[in-house]
């Protein structure tokens, strides 16, 4: 149906930007800043192609509808309208972002999270701004802001988007130069948080999905019945169990299983190297449960809002920072803080620092790294065999022996 002024005034934005459609062609894009853009989406030579009309309610619904005839009309005669528009007006932000977002960055496996980054910081200071008119200054100042939040690490990784955006303007002739060449990322300070063996206890049995877990041995974990989506806690189990990157494990899909192992493609992974994880018992169950709530789905963790989609990877965040003190955990910690507590675990079983690299999907380091081919899978399956074990000791310990009389120390006559 056609939008009406009403129906736009009312429209809410969103965590993140999202069309909303007119008719022939013509979209209404809301920023999570609440900012609304007409757009004029269309097809041209089996090509998906979106260009800026103007901002709502500098442009109204009639003239956005008026400026429409006119861009479709270039079509008929054989025109690009965007192509016409790039060349005759100076390209904005939002144009230069959205063709940055099709060639390359919708493509990487960390897209969504560093597009949700520009949405929130970028495009309410400069969506309309033409790309000429940014300056390294301003850049400076932007980042400013985000710091201020105390985000380090956001501003360090929007930076980098940043930078590869204008690096990208200039290799597609938009610009002759960046003015973000040589900026530096501000110092962070290394995370060394890795859970202390109570805590892992209790962030398992927090993450229960049901009245019981059943794990290696027959032990029975009972649900603390802690408010947290299902598909949320069994992905903080896989990346605990499994040592993967959160963003892996998010969008793990049933097409990556195999009988034996979890086959991570090039694409998903920071290496871009294909990583093949073994699923011993643990993880498989896991993976039965997953099945049980999100049976015939794409994703192996699909999302509350979307069976579709996977869960986001800051859902996982969320979960844990909401709910940290109720799983009776005082000090912070992160789903990556997960994966860091694994490894830190397989060094004390004695695993070989090569074959723990391999689990967590890092490459070999140097000359090794290019000539060393070999996958490790029986020796990574032994090390994750060693954890999970670990992991059940932990979760629940043995009784003690019966036949077994505790030494009090020796009787002084």
């Amino acid at each position: 149906m056609a939008l009406t002024d009403i129906q736009i005034k009312k429209i809410k934005p969103k965590e993140n930007r999202f069309l909303v459609t007119d008719e022939k062609g013509l979209v209404l894009r809301v920023a999570p800043s609440g900012s609304k853009t007409f757009c004029f989406r269309y097809m041209l030579k089996g090509k998906p192609r979106i260009m800026t009309l103007g901002k709502y309610p500098s442009m109204t619904l009639l003239d956005a509808r008026a400026r429409l005839k006119v861009e479709r009309d270039k079509i008929d005669t054989g025109i690009d309208p965007l192509d016409e528009k790039q060349k005759i007006e100076l390209n904005t932000f939002t144009d230069l972002f959205d063709e940055f977002w099709e060639k390359e960055l919708s493509a990487q496996p960390a897209g969504k999270e560093r597009r949700r980054l520009i949405d929130k910081d970028v495009l309410p200071e400069w969506a309309d701004r033409p790309l000429a008119s940014i300056t390294r200054r301003d850049a400076v100042l932007l980042l400013d802001k985000v710091k201020g939040r105390g985000a380090t690490v956001t501003a360090n990784r929007l930076l980098g988007v940043l930078v590869r955006v204008f690096n990208f303007a200039c290799e597609r002739g938009v610009l002759d130069f960046s003015p973000l060449s040589g900026m530096r990322r501000s110092k962070e300070k290394a995370r060394t948080r890795a859970l202390a063996d109570d805590e892992i206890k209790l962030v398992w049995n927090n993450l229960s999905t049901e009245l019981s877990d059943h794990i290696p041995r027959g032990i029975l974990l009972y649900q603390n019945n802690i408010d947290i989506y299902c598909m949320t806690k069994l992905a903080l189990k896989t990346i605990l169990l499994t040592g993967q990157r959160p963003i892996e494990v998010v969008t793990m899909e049933w097409a990556h299983l195999e009988k034996d192992f979890w086959i991570i493609p090039a694409v998903r992974t920071k290496t871009r190297t294909e990583n093949r994880v073994p699923i011993l018992p643990m993880f498989a169950d896991v993976l039965k449960q997953a099945k049980q709530y999100g049976s015939g789905k794409k994703y192996v963790f699909t999302s509350s809002q979307s069976n579709k989609n996977h869960i986001d990877r800051l859902t996982l965040s969320n979960a844990i920072r909401r709910h940290r003190e109720q799983m009776g955990i005082k000090e912070r910690f992160t789903p990556h803080d997960l994966r860091r507590t694994m490894r830190t675990k397989l060094a004390e079983l004695g695993v070989n620092d090569i074959i723990a690299e391999q689990v967590l999907g890092h490459k070999l380091s140097g000359i090794v790294g290019v000539y060393n081919r070999y996958q490790y899978d029986a020796e990574k399956r032994q090390a994750l065999a060693l954890w999970e074990k670990r992991l059940s000791e932990i979760i629940q310990p043995a009784p003690p022996d019966k036949n077994v009389i505790p030494f009090k120390g020796a009787r002084h006559g």
